[in-house]
């Protein structure tokens, strides 16, 4: 007899057997109860969560016999003796038809199954469809199964199982009742196991069984195949060694290990840790995966009361011991920071040509982090140093030693102490702290302290000589001038004592031409001229737009540029003055002479363009003042709390 494994020799046969779905089971059996057993279902979840084994199940419950052969409905727990159980369990009912979306995903397949839905079923009380992979169908066999999936017959029952929902249309959708099948837990994969193997008289140690359960990843399917590689490995006792060994994995101890170097600052064990796992043959991308969980579950145990860690950790027994262990010996801080550490080599590993030397580095790394310095004992070190800066007492010796060997001197001083080197009276002071270089970047900069404005000020300027005066900062009997600036500037001007004069007022610069505005005469004579200029050289009389009208009158026409603008160099490509000086000939009638100058730089001469500019912008304030006074448009904004964005003027108007 050939042999059967151990997924399908131990699968479900009630609901009381499925493991870590109790919601999708009691929903189903209260159903059956309450005789409210909808037509068509959809069970979706990752593979091997029991989507197809709860199908079966609930096929059995809605067709049970009874022991006796004479259950007169559906029932929540099935005989299991019945023909009806036994049929469908092996799979042979021909009342419960398991079709494989995969192969059978076009529209003429649907329409075969069609066909036979109008017939009673033969035994059972149900016709019941269990299709797998439900997602596989094309989009016409689903057009085709719109209809029979929301009217079918009475006596027929639809099961669909997908592991891909999102790929089911939502019309679909609509017309089953959908559940979601979860994750298991490696908890529970654990238990279910050490009952497998108790009944296969199997003796195996907690942590194989956990290695098992994690390397499962939810799937209880996945944890009996991976049970069964082990157990075909042939030892009489399933250790964690040999689990490892044949599934390629780090055990707890190699994890525990590995953390415990990294936390202790001990490199050259974790490099001979490594060694040995790479001479195994162990996968080291796993491994970074695996550790990585691992220092997650040594910070849930550090930051969580004891009781609520081991809820959140789903893990054994023994190996909660040993992640609580870990976590007594470092801080939350600490610990958070090797995470961060490790997530971002993670993402190099992986991609690195070379996996074994970019997971040594970023391990020797990690292991070689300076300690943290606590922020509070920062502040009060730089409180200390304020003090003795004001004061001028110099630096205090630690532990009453001054020699190169005592407490006080260099020797004496750790990674977590700053350093404080005096300067001579009237130099420079010279501050600097330990590194605190992090694992992945240069050396960490420490936030300023708010202090006092008279905080790390400069040694006081000595007074000048008699011979050289003072500068004079204000006239006699005038109030000390307010300056109003931004923060970073007013800090700046308290930390000084010392305070330049203002530099000397420049100058005013006299306006060269009157103001001007759209209606005057000199501007709308301008305009003509331009009309007329548009109709012989459109390009000239763009960019002359542009130059701001200083003298218009028959016998001159003068007009200015900035220095170095896109008119100024525009005038002499296009021969600007002389095209100009025919037109403006011809409008007067006089012998006009054109001249084109550079103006002063910043001086805002009225331009042709920057009055209508103007005029536009002025245009679309007013208008936007009278639509927000608008009735309409204020009853609009209430209503939708809305606000108002832009307008736009009619084209009239533009």
């Amino acid at each position: 007899m050939s042999y059967l494994v151990l997924a399908r020799k131990y699968r479900p046969q009630s609901f009381d057997d499925l493991v870590g779905q109790e919601h999708v089971t009691k929903t189903l059996g209260n159903a059956i109860a309450q005789n409210r057993v909808a037509h068509a279902f959809l069970f979706t979840g990752v593979r091997g969560v029991g989507k197809t084994t709860s199908a079966r199940i609930l096929a059995k419950c809605l067709n049970c016999l009874g022991a006796d052969g004479k259950a007169t409905g559906p029932t929540a727990t099935p005989c299991q003796v019945c023909a009806a159980c036994t049929e469908i369990a092996a799979g042979v009912d021909m009342d419960v038809q398991e079709i494989d979306g995969a192969s059978y995903n076009g529209v003429d397949e649907v329409r075969r199954l069609q066909e036979g839905l109008a017939f009673r079923p033969a035994r059972d009380r149900f016709k019941i469809y269990i299709v797998d992979e439900v997602h596989m169908l094309s989009n016409a066999a689903w057009n085709a199964f719109l209809k029979t999936l929301e009217e079918p017959p009475p006596h027929v029952k639809f099961i669909f199982a997908t592991t891909e929902v999102h790929k089911v249309p939502v019309t679909i959708l609509s017309r089953c009742q959908r559940y979601d099948f979860k994750l298991v837990s490696a908890k529970r994969i654990g238990e279910r196991l050490k009952e497998v193997l108790g009944k296969e008289t199997i003796a195996a140690d907690d942590s194989a069984v956990s290695v098992l359960a994690r390397e499962a990843a939810g799937s209880m399917r996945d944890a009996m195949s991976l049970l069964d590689q082990v157990i075909a490995y042939g030892s009489e006792k399933i250790s964690a060694e040999d689990v490892a060994r044949v599934l390629g994995v780090a055990d707890r101890e190699i994890m525990n290990k590995l953390t415990g170097a990294i936390l202790a600052g001990d490199a050259p064990t974790v490099l001979e840790v490594l060694d040995a796992v790479a001479r195994q043959g162990f996968d080291l991308v796993h491994l970074c995966r695996d550790l990585l969980h691992h220092v997650r579950n040594v910070v849930v145990a550090k930051v969580c009361p004891e009781d609520k860690a081991r809820e959140l950790l789903d893990l054994a027994d023994e190996e909660v011991a040993d992640v609580l262990a870990l976590a007594k010996k470092t801080d939350a801080d600490d610990l958070t920071r090797l995470f961060q550490g490790l997530s971002k080599g993670f993402d190099e590993i992986v991609k690195s040509g070379q996996v074994r030397a970019a997971l040594e580095m970023t391990l020797v790394r990690l292991a070689r982090r300076p300690a943290l310095l606590p922020l509070d004992e920062l502040l009060s070190r730089l409180g200390e140093l304020e003090k003795r800066l004001a004061t001028g007492a110099p630096p205090p010796t630690r532990g009453g030693g001054g020699g190169p060997g005592g407490s006080g001197g260099s020797g004496g001083r750790t990674a977590r102490e700053p350093a404080v080197q005096a300067a001579p009276p009237g130099g420079p002071v010279s501050i600097f702290a330990a590194p605190t270089v992090s694992e992945f970047g240069p050396p960490r900069a420490v936030a300023p302290v708010p202090s006092s404005p008279t905080a790390f000020a400069p040694p006081p300027v000595p007074p000048p000589p008699p011979s050289s005066p003072r500068p004079i900062m204000a006239r006699a009997g005038m109030p000390a001038p307010t300056v109003q600036t931004d923060g970073a500037l007013a800090l700046a001007e308290r930390r000084s004592p010392v305070v330049e004069p203002p530099p000397p007022p420049a100058p005013p610069v006299a306006d060269p031409s009157p103001t001007l505005t759209a209606d005057s005469p000199m501007i709308q004579t301008w305009r003509a001229i331009l009309a007329k200029l548009r109709e012989v050289k459109p390009a000239v009389a763009s960019t002359l737009e542009l130059a701001a009208p200083l003298t218009i009158t028959p016998e001159k026409i003068l007009l200015g540029f900035e220095p170095e603008s896109f008119e100024d160099s525009r005038k002499v490509d296009t021969d600007a003055s002389l095209i100009l000086t025919e037109v403006a000939r011809a409008y007067f009638g006089a012998d006009t002479v054109v001249s084109l100058e550079v103006t002063q730089r910043g001086s805002k001469l009225a331009s042709i363009a920057s009055l209508d500019a103007a005029k536009k912008r002025q245009a679309l304030i007013e208008a936007r003042q009278a639509v927000e006074k608008h009735q309409l448009v204020q009853k609009a904004i209430a209503i939708f709390d809305a606000e108002l964005k832009d307008i736009k003027l009619p084209p009239q108007e533009d």
